[in-house]
């Protein structure tokens, strides 16, 4: 319905039941606004995809699997981390950040292989999987991050991905180009529908790594009628780089990725990454 963090939840503590009933509620969310007229504000990644449209997504790319690439070099060497690595630099399933719980995406990892950007120089903005840019991720991990007792809470989108030689800086300069040539807006093929990305705005980044990118997209519902928001940040650290994208299961703006989560996530790595 919104966001690609909604799309998967993590197994265990917050069961099956609880999706389906937030699904429920915002279908009933989104038609009572809809109904009052609303061009009230929201936040959504996607703008209102159809939930589970990226269960065909791979969890991750064939090189990302365990034991497969990676030198080990470090954040600041030239080989991408290996899975294993990545794997322990990562939120752990049920880890507590503040008020948010972290787990494993139950349908694989979000807006995969399946979400393209039109024109395509867009990509970036729509997704970092294998495919967006001329550099393919080495290993990859990916992580949901919410608030267990809200059904329609904020959902965080966390994924590490590690790259060899030059990649990831490479990855970084070619979301700034979307994001300087996609300010005026975009379309977005999904598998089984399109949405329209109405503006690309570039925001305060986080001071971590060593270069940050943040945007706050303008999103049309699928209907046409509702005004949706979503935040991306992605840090670079070396070769690897971590992305945040945050949406809500609701019409209103959350104003930024949480800084508990993206600080979280960033101390972990790198305290994981010097020892």
């Amino acid at each position: 319905m919104f966001g690609a963090g909604n799309e998967g939840r993590p197994d265990g503590r917050r069961a099956r039941l609880r999706r389906a009933a937030a699904l429920a509620l915002a279908v009933a969310v989104l038609t009572g606004a809809a109904a009052c007229g609303g061009d009230e504000k929201g936040d959504g990644d996607k703008g209102g995809q159809e939930p589970g449209a990226d269960s065909k997504a791979p969890a991750s790319s064939p090189a990302a699997e365990p034991g497969g690439s990676g030198d080990s070099a470090g954040p600041g060497g030239s080989g991408a981390l290996s899975q294993r690595d990545l794997t322990a630099l990562a939120f752990t399933d049920g880890e507590k950040i503040g008020k948010y719980t972290a787990g494993e995406f139950t349908l694989g990892a979000p807006l995969g292989e399946d979400y393209t950007a039109d024109p395509a120089t867009c990509q970036p903005l729509v997704s970092l999987a294998k495919g967006a840019t001329a550099f393919d991720p080495a290993s990859e991990v990916h992580r949901n991050v919410d608030v267990a007792e809200e059904m329609l809470g904020t959902t965080v989108a966390v994924q590490l991905r590690s790259y060899n030689g030059d990649g990831a800086a490479g990855v970084m300069k070619a979301l700034a180009t979307a994001g300087k040539e996609c300010a005026g807006g975009f379309v977005e093929n999904r598998a089984v529908a399109k949405g329209q990305y109405l503006k690309v705005e570039q925001v305060k980044a986080p001071d971590h790594g060593d270069e940050a990118q943040a945007y706050r997209f303008t999103i049309l519902d699928v209907k046409g009628t509702l005004k949706l928001y979503e935040y991306l940040t992605v840090v670079r650290s070396g070769t690897t780089t971590l992305s945040f994208r945050a949406d809500i299961t609701d019409t209103k703006d959350i104003g930024k990725v949480p800084d508990e989560v993206v600080t979280a996530q960033w101390k972990k790595f790198e305290a994981g990454s010097k020892g």
